[in-house]
């Protein structure tokens, strides 16, 4: 068999898998699902992977932990990880009443302000909480899509699977590579329409990102939602979502400015530092549901594997 057959027979296995998996946890009564999510999530902390080692150093920077207690912070966070892929997983069969009642929002004069001017919302999010519940509450609330944009899986299969669970949530996707257009120029159209979108921007997966500071230390985010407030006019509004007991909060944090005199590097940039800002406050309050399990700062690579003598 060729690498090429080999490497198709995987696509299509991963996606088979994902499939039956998600058949399965939508299946099982909710208390069994969570109970097993919840007891996965410890042993894949338990495990010590680099995704698990790079959260506990991410964690280290944003909290001053160490020792025990930053061990015992690590493994909560990826047990809340591990109920955002149990939610992702469910989220069509829980419903949008039960979403909606069990959703409690901060900040919604923000938003309101932005709708009273009628001017369209740029909702900068990170990887915190459940950013699609959220979604499901900004839909409502608009009462009609938003815009995102989503990195591309492979395999295609999969990530075909992903888009259409996100449409049927109401949700718009483009994808950041591989369009037929480019997603900026998918965006800008939209939000010239006086629509709203969402992206999440707490992780640069380009090689030209804004550098901002971020925990006091030097990172860069994408500088997309500044970029396009900016060019549309629409209010940049940075959000955060963190589970609350068995329901969800979503914070809207005030509106950063990217409207005034002055260059539009200047302004993007000043933006996409204002947003890294309105982010660590929300995140420092509640770190266990920050779910960044990649690198975002060049200096903090993931933590050695514990017991490995390094």
């Amino acid at each position: 068999m060729s690498g090429l057959q080999l490497a198709g027979l995987r696509d299509r296995l991963v996606d088979a898998g994902y499939a039956a998996g998600w058949g399965a946890v939508k299946a099982l009564p909710e208390p069994v699902a969570a109970t097993a999510f919840d007891r996965a999530g410890a042993w894949a902390a338990g495990r010590d992977g680099r995704g698990t080692r790079q959260l506990r150093a991410n964690l280290r920077v944003v909290t001053g932990l160490s020792g025990d207690a930053l061990d015992a912070l690590t493994t909560d966070a990826v047990r809340s990880y591990a109920r955002y892929w149990l939610e992702a997983f469910r989220l069509p069969t829980l419903g949008v009443p039960r979403l909606l009642a069990g959703t409690t929002l901060v900040g919604a004069e923000h938003l309101e302000a932005a709708r009273a001017a009628g001017r369209p919302a740029v909702l900068a999010l990170p990887h915190s909480g459940n950013w699609d519940a959220a979604g499901v509450w900004f839909v409502d609330w608009l009462g009609g899509p938003f815009m995102t944009v989503a990195e591309r899986l492979r395999p295609e299969a999969l990530y075909e699977r992903f888009l259409a669970y996100r449409e049927s949530l109401g949700f718009r996707v483009v994808p950041l590579t591989g369009g037929a257009r480019p997603s900026s120029a998918v965006l800008s159209e939209w939000l010239a329409a006086g629509r709203s979108a969402c992206l999440l921007v707490d992780r640069d997966l380009s090689a030209s990102g804004i550098p901002v500071t971020f925990f006091g230390r030097a990172t860069t985010m994408p500088g997309g939602p500044a970029l396009l407030a900016a060019r549309s006019g629409a209010a940049l509004l940075p959000a955060v979502s963190h589970f609350d007991g068995s329901g969800w909060r979503h914070t809207v944090h005030p509106e950063v400015d990217v409207h005034g005199a002055g260059r539009l590097r200047d302004r993007v940039h000043a933006g996409m530092q204002g947003v890294a800002d309105a982010f660590a406050v929300s995140i420092a309050a509640r770190p266990v549901d920050w779910h960044q399990l990649g690198r975002i700062w060049a200096d903090v690579p993931p933590d050695p594997q514990r017991g490995s003598g390094a």
